[in-house]
């Protein structure tokens, strides 16, 4: 049976003006450290019992998942999924026993999420969210276990699911115990581009989507998280 998020609001922070949409995001942080998984993939200390979320109608939110999931991530990440210009939280979600998955929150709670890995201690990384293919409809990229399979992974909100697009092996983007997550999507010569590093972390690779299908170009060595910053024909 599917796990409900448990939904406590808690307090609020002063109204403001304006016209609020019916779930838009303002911002969002993890709250309450957790220890009870102990995975650590990020290093102590990145794993969350509770998210914040600030609502555009100028209210917090503080929701707290049951006692087998734990947020295990950097930060929230304020995305516009379904393109509505209100922004939603990605975030990302571990379970006791199945690992972790990537979830959408808004003020209301959780709007949609991929399936768990299905393994403790399996993780994923998030990149960032972006219209990747130029038909007007946002995806999210991740890598679906970056210290092992090395997986990258396209998805899409269609409605309350996050539904596969495309995925492509042998790219990574994290390495097992540092506090940050590298990568990023940039414009590289007009498209949008996803910039991650090769299986072996000595190579950046660009990859791109069309019709449903990544292809993927060597950029250049990778000396460091600066590499995906100083990259010719890339803002």
């Amino acid at each position: 049976m599917r796990r409900r998020a448990l939904a406590v609001l808690l307090g609020a922070i002063a109204t403001t003006p304006g016209v609020a949409s019916a779930d838009g995001v303002r911002a969002a942080e993890y709250a309450v450290p957790s220890t009870r998984y102990g995975h650590d993939a990020l290093g102590a200390g990145h794993e969350w019992a509770m998210l914040v979320i600030h609502g555009d109608d100028g209210k917090s939110r503080f929701y707290q998942n049951d006692s087998e999931i734990v947020f295990e991530d950097t930060a929230p990440r304020l995305v516009d999924a379904d393109g509505d210009g209100d922004s939603e939280a990605l975030v990302v979600e571990s379970s006791h026993a199945e690992g972790s998955r990537l979830a959408i929150w808004t003020r209301n709670g959780r709007l949609a999420a991929t399936g768990f890995l299905g393994r403790r201690h399996r993780w994923l990384a998030p990149i960032a969210a972006a219209d990747l293919d130029g038909d007007g409809r946002v995806e999210i990229a991740y890598v679906e276990t970056p210290h092992l399979g090395k997986v990258l992974r396209i998805v899409r909100l269609e409605g309350d699911r996050l539904v596969p697009v495309a995925g492509a092996q042998g790219l990574t983007n994290h390495r097992f115990g540092e506090p940050f997550i590298q990568g990023r999507i940039a414009t590289c010569d007009g498209r949008a581009t996803i910039l991650t590093a090769d299986a072996d972390w000595t190579r950046v690779v660009a990859t791109t989507l069309s019709q449903g299908a990544l292809s993927s170009r060597d950029l250049g060595p990778y000396r460091g998280a600066g590499s995906f910053r100083r990259l010719k024909g890339c803002d």
